[in-house]
C-alpha cells in the first residue's frame, strides 16, 4: 500500500501546501491515540467500519467506512480507487485480538465510485459505496449510520467527532483499539480564506479541527460523527490534511460533506438491490 511519502500522488500543490489523503501506515502500535483523542469504549460508534486488503496471510486495515444499509458501507473514493478491499469487518474495536460475538467478517460483492471522482481530493466527490456480500447482521454492537437529509449544512462550532485507527502522529504507527476525537466544524466561509486552506476547499466539504486535534492516515473513509439535537449523525468522510501534518494548525481535517451525495447514495444503494 502506498506509504506517507507517495500520498502526493493523489494530491494537489497548490501554494506550496501538499493536499493528503489519509492513507494507511500497516504498522499496528499497541498503545497510542487519534492525534489528540482517546480510547474510545467498545463498539460506542456501531456503524463504524475497518476495510481491509489482504497481505499475504494477514488482512491489513487500511480505512474506515459506515455502515448505512444492511449490505453497504460508505467510504471514500481513495480507499477503493485502485485498491482490493477483500474485507469489511463490523463490531470491531482491537485490531490485535478477536472479540468473538461482536466482529462480523463480510466479503466485498462490488464497489461503486462516484462517478464525479477524478483522483484530485481539492476537486471533491471523494466518495464510495460497498456492497457486502451479505447483509450484516445488526445488534448492540453493529448498527446504521444516521445520516444527514439532503443539503443540510452545520453550523461553525458543532460538537463533531472523528473515530477511526488511524496514526496516532503524523508518520506514526496505526492505532490497536478504535479512537476519537473531538473536533469542532469551521463554516465554509471562514475555511475557505487564503489563510485557512482557501480554494482548496470546496462547498462539498465540511472542515474540522485546526488546532490539536486531528484523524490521520488510516482514518480515510471513516465517519466525522456530529451531534445533532439529542443524537449523533455522520455528516463527514475522512478526505485529506496538509502534508505539513495531521494537526497543523490552521488547516483543519477536511472530510466529504455525506449530505451533498445523499441522493447519490440512496440512488445507487437502492437500485442496487
Amino acid at each position: 500500500m502506498l506509504r506517507f511519502l507517495l500520498f502526493a500522488t493523489f494530491g494537489a500543490l497548490v501554494l506550496g501546501d501538499t493536499v493528503v489523503p489519509y492513507k494507511n501506515v500497516t504498522n499496528v502500535k499497541p498503545q497510542g491515540k487519534v492525534i489528540g483523542g482517546y480510547v474510545s469504549a467498545p463498539n460506542a460508534w456501531p456503524w463504524q467500519a475497518s476495510l481491509r486488503t489482504q497481505s499475504g496471510i494477514c488482512y491489513v486495515h487500511v480505512c474506515g467506512g459506515v455502515l448505512i444499509r444492511k449490505q453497504w458501507v460508505l467510504t471514500t473514493a481513495q480507499c477503493v480507487d485502485g485498491i482490493q478491499i477483500s474485507t469489511v469487518v463490523l463490531g470491531d474495536h482491537d485490531l490485535t485480538s478477536a472479540e468473538m460475538g461482536k466482529e462480523q467478517y463480510y466479503g466485498v460483492s462490488s464497489v461503486y465510485i462516484h462517478p464525479g471522482w477524478n483522483r484530485d481530493l481539492t476537486a471533491g466527490n471523494d466518495i464510495a459505496l460497498i456492497r457486502l456480500t451479505s447483509e450484516a447482521i445488526l445488534n448492540a454492537y453493529v448498527k446504521l449510520a444516521p445520516l444527514p437529509s439532503t443539503g443540510q449544512i452545520l453550523p461553525g462550532n458543532t460538537n463533531c467527532y472523528v473515530t477511526g485507527w488511524g496514526v496516532t502522529q503524523t508518520g506514526g504507527f496505526l492505532s490497536a483499539q478504535l479512537k476519537y476525537a473531538q473536533l469542532l466544524t469551521v463554516d465554509y466561509a471562514t475555511c475557505s480564506t487564503s489563510n485557512w486552506w482557501g480554494s482548496k476547499v470546496k462547498s462539498t466539504m465540511i472542515c474540522a479541527g485546526g488546532g490539536t486535534n486531528s484523524a490521520c492516515n488510516g482514518d480515510a473513509g471513516g465517519p466525522l460523527n456530529c451531534m445533532v439535537g439529542a443524537s449523533y449523525v455522520v455528516h463527514g468522510l475522512t478526505s485529506f490534511v496538509s502534508a505539513a501534518g495531521c494537526n497543523t494548525i490552521g488547516k483543519p481535517t477536511v472530510f466529504t460533506r455525506v449530505s451533498a451525495y445523499t441522493p447519490w447514495v440512496i440512488g445507487v444503494s437502492t437500485r442496487q438491490q
